[in-house]
């Protein structure tokens, strides 16, 4: 038996935060993770991302420049922050009072994390 909050990835509100921050990512970087999964329990929601890098950005961390990298996509994650807590409160109706983001060059992936009131 799973307890109440083991997180649950199946679903169509799930499908949907997927699909939604998979939109916003292609939307600002232009082209969006090639995989992507959501998490969801009582108050969080985790959405992992693989395959997010655009082709610059994977020949600049390839030269070395994985830093330079790292912060191009912390700004765009602070530049995307108001759409991606909007899709996510849209989605699951209610409010997100904090919001988490981190990115891994090698393995290519992304995770952002919201917060439930």
């Amino acid at each position: 038996m799973t307890s109440p909050d083991a997180p649950s990835t199946h679903g169509p509100v799930g499908a949907a935060i997927t699909k939604a921050v998979v939109g916003v990512f292609r939307d600002y970087t232009g082209r969006g993770p090639t995989k992507a999964r959501t998490s969801l329990n009582e108050n969080l929601v985790h959405v992992l991302l693989e395959d997010t890098m655009t082709t610059a950005e994977r020949r600049l961390a390839e030269g070395g420049e994985e830093e330079f990298v790292l912060d191009i996509r912390r700004k765009f994650q602070r530049t995307m922050r108001d759409d991606l807590v909007a899709e996510v409160e849209g989605l699951v109706g209610r409010k997100v009072i904090a919001f988490m983001s981190d990115n891994s060059i090698e393995p290519d992936m992304a995770l952002e994390s919201f917060v439930l009131e």
